[in-house]
């Protein structure tokens, strides 16, 4: 007798298929050596950098990462050419991160895998179905962080 699906396995079942998907479909392109961390990176500065200059501080706050590894990611950045570290007026010891042309263009790839992958995963659903689907995670999250 087959025991009973659980939800914790069917979700974590789910996230590795959805993660597979990814990582094949980046397969051959310039996604391929992209980290996650480096993705998170290139996401949280492409929202947040319009105008607004982001230390190496604001990135370990808001990835709750510690200063070292931090160091080393964006070092790996700007030897990629993902970003640049540019001296700001007021305080000749903080660099301004800065995305390259490169970084926002693998940006936007990444941005249109995501969509890609999310029609798939919508593929064949009602418009009541996904809703049905976002109210159980919902309350799944809720039961969980209670």
């Amino acid at each position: 007798m087959m025991p009973p699906k659980t939800i914790g396995h069917e979700v974590k079942s789910l996230s590795n298929l959805i993660r597979r998907y990814l990582h094949e479909s980046a397969k051959n392109t310039e996604l391929e050596d992209l980290t996650a961390m480096q993705g998170w990176i290139i996401a949280y500065l492409y929202h947040r950098g319009n105008g607004q200059e982001i230390f190496q501080r604001d990135i370990e706050k808001k990835f709750d990462v510690r200063r070292s590894t931090v160091t080393g990611v964006l070092k790996l950045m700007e030897q990629k050419g993902l970003i640049t570290r540019e001296p700001v007026e007021h305080d000749a010891r903080l660099k301004s991160l800065k995305l390259t042309p490169k970084a926002v263009s693998l940006h936007e790839m990444v941005m249109q895998k995501f969509e890609e992958v999310e029609n798939k995963l919508r593929s064949g659903l009602t418009e009541e179905e996904i809703e049905a689907f976002f109210e159980i995670i919902d309350k799944i999250k809720g039961n969980i962080t209670r």
